[in-house]
């Protein structure tokens, strides 16, 4: 039997659900000034669940995104923020580890405003240095080309902590990346740079069986964790979108998303968990899905 890292769950969607607000642009930053501590609580109710990690909620703290709403003055502010409430939730939980979540630039899913690695990794750089000094590892998250992938990694790296490198995969066939790209390329990062695992989210979880099989050659630690949209609509795919463009499906329900993971884990994924709409009720029954199967959830 494996030993399993157990992600936590979503973040943004969650925070959109409690928090009963219209969803913006600023997905889950603006939350932290108007409901201080849902964070946080949020944080503990995936360790309560038996996740091993938490994930800080800086996916979509970037200039560019604070800039369209005159509150770029916050954003060292709303990283440090961030941090505090996840290391609250791990100091009440005593135990789990903090991984730092840049996600892209501009917006997510989309390869046609994907930056040049020499104009990206300055700006992952300096979010990597303030997110290093506090967490245990830095997760590059949903990076939808190569080239994405390389200017995050190469900023993170500036942290000078572990770098985990996180692709979103076509939904209809998970061999390749949003961009068309196959998996497989990212040979070329991983051999390059010191890359510390490789995973593949925010993806249907029907398209990650794929993603694993191509990354399993890579010869790094792998894993998965998947969304619960239907798809990536063409709306969400518009400038300043919010996540109302998306529709959560119905059917996945804990136990069938635990079906998905341990698919993966029984590949070699030795790190699962889960993104958007996938919550605390979710990862709660995986944890308890791998031990009853002799794993060990660390």
């Amino acid at each position: 039997m494996a030993k399993i890292t157990l992600l936590d769950g979503g973040m943004g969607q969650e925070l959109v659900a409690r928090s009963g607000d219209e969803p913006t642009p600023l997905w889950a930053t603006r939350v932290m000034i108007d409901h201080p501590g849902m964070v946080r609580d949020i944080h503990a109710d995936y360790f309560a669940a038996g996740a091993s990690v938490a994930t800080t909620n800086t996916y979509a703290i970037h200039h560019d995104r604070l800039v369209r709403f005159d509150l770029d003055h916050l954003f060292h502010a709303f990283h440090l923020r961030a941090l505090a409430e996840a290391h609250e939730a791990q100091a009440a939980a005593g135990r789990g580890l903090i991984a730092g979540s840049m996600g892209p630039l501009i917006a997510s899913y989309r390869t046609d405003v994907v930056q040049a690695v020499e104009a990206a990794t300055p700006k992952y750089a300096e979010i990597a240095r303030i997110l290093g000094p506090h967490v245990d590892m830095i997760l590059c998250e949903t990076m939808a080309s190569i080239t994405q992938a390389e200017g995050a990694l190469k900023g993170g790296l500036e942290s000078g902590k572990p770098v985990w490198l996180s692709v979103s995969v076509d939904d209809n066939d998970g061999s390749k990346l949003r961009s068309g790209e196959p998996v497989a390329d990212l040979a070329r990062l991983t051999t390059a740079y010191p890359v510390a695992a490789v995973l593949a989210n925010c993806s249907v979880p029907e398209s990650m069986a794929a993603a694993m099989a191509a990354l399993k050659p890579l010869g790094l630690p792998f894993g998965a964790y998947a969304n619960g949209f239907t798809h990536i609509s063409g709306n969400f795919l518009k400038d300043a979108p919010t996540v109302k463009e998306l529709t959560h499906r119905h059917d996945l329900t804990p136990e069938k998303y635990a079906d998905f993971a341990m698919e993966w884990v029984g590949m070699g994924a030795t790190i699962v968990g889960g993104c958007c709409e996938v919550g605390p009720a979710h990862i709660r029954h995986l944890a308890d899905r791998l031990r009853a199967a002799g794993h060990e959830v660390a």
